[in-house]
């Protein structure tokens, strides 16, 4: 237990840090190619900051571990909202800006809709990851057009991302290592939580629900944290809707290409209406009522409390 619990930290530290590496590697790269920095912003960042979700999923897809994909890509949007919102909201008010409000977060709502509507009937198979797959370069699509059209208006993923100057034979070599350490450290997690659920009879479903979601989704409260702390309110609520956007259309997928097959009932009548339920309350909260709108700490203790509700109910109902 102590070897799957240390694969476990060491899993999610090294994966922390080489996502960051392939990031500023990958944009570095596109720079270096003249890719302009708002679709580098749109692409390689955005995507990039769900990098851990999807090489989770993917060794956890490759190695037969399916429920534990499923249960990571559902788990982390549940904790983006639940946790990250919550605790981030509680530290300091969320303002909603308008651009957001109009667009991604009604894009975010359908495609939590879409993502429901594939695995309702018991089963993902490689047609409904195609179909995902084809919803992300829709959305980046619709993404990048919104933005060239207003140019003045932050990036979905907060604000403008600085790319790093960094010569070829660098940026190369943060993405190639960045890339392999992902790999490895995903290789790891996988084993240290399977091996965690073997041990204590809990089921994969459940760890990828908890364990790993909430630690695929540490960088995303790291960075929302700290910048509510530092003043910049705005950002979390964009860094939320967008991983959850690309979480759902780039990780979900993985499962149905690389081990298609039945989907735990208990995703079904339990994790995707929790996720649904959270996702239209956040909705809601950001489209309706007084002008300007915040998510202010009620709100945050609302999303807090039954995000812990729901986590509390997992283990109970296990």
């Amino acid at each position: 237990m102590f070897v799957a619990i240390i694969a476990i930290i060491a899993g999610f530290i090294i994966l922390t840090w080489s996502a960051d590496q392939f990031v500023n590697g990958a944009a570095a790269t596109a720079r270096n190619f003249n890719i302009s920095p708002m679709l580098i912003g749109l692409t390689v960042v955005s995507i990039g900051t769900s990098a851990p979700e999807i090489l989770v999923s993917l060794m956890a897809s490759t190695q037969d571990h399916a429920s534990l994909a499923i249960g990571n890509a559902i788990g982390s949007n549940i904790a983006n909202i639940g946790l990250v919102l919550g605790v981030t909201a509680l530290i300091a008010p969320l303002p909603v800006k308008r651009s957001l409000a109009r667009r991604e977060i009604p894009m975010l709502v359908v495609v939590s809709t879409l993502a429901g509507l594939c695995i309702v009937n018991g089963f993902l198979t490689q047609l409904d990851s195609i179909v995902l797959l084809g919803a992300l370069f829709l959305a980046l699509y619709l993404m990048f057009r919104w933005q060239k059209q207003h140019p003045d208006e932050p990036l979905i993923e907060g604000e403008e991302e600085e790319v790093p100057e960094l010569s070829p034979g660098k940026a190369w070599f943060y993405l190639i290592s960045g890339l392999l350490f992902l790999l490895g450290s995903s290789q790891i997690l996988v084993w240290g939580a399977t091996e965690l659920a073997r041990l204590f009879g809990v089921s994969e479903l459940i760890i990828g629900l908890t364990i790993v979601a909430i630690g695929t989704s540490l960088p995303e409260l790291a960075a929302s944290v700290a910048s509510a702390i530092k003043g910049h309110h705005d950002i979390a609520l964009g860094n939320v809707v967008g991983s959850n956007i690309f979480n759902l259309l780039a990780v979900l997928p993985m499962p149905g290409l690389f081990a298609p097959g039945p989907v735990n009932p208990q995703v079904i009548w339990q994790d995707v209406p929790v996720l649904m339920a959270l996702t239209l309350f956040l909705a809601m909260s950001c489209l309706f009522g007084k002008q300007p709108k915040h998510l202010g700490r009620m709100t945050g203790l609302l999303l807090l409390s039954g995000y812990a509700a729901y986590t509390v109910w997992l283990f109970i109902h296990h």
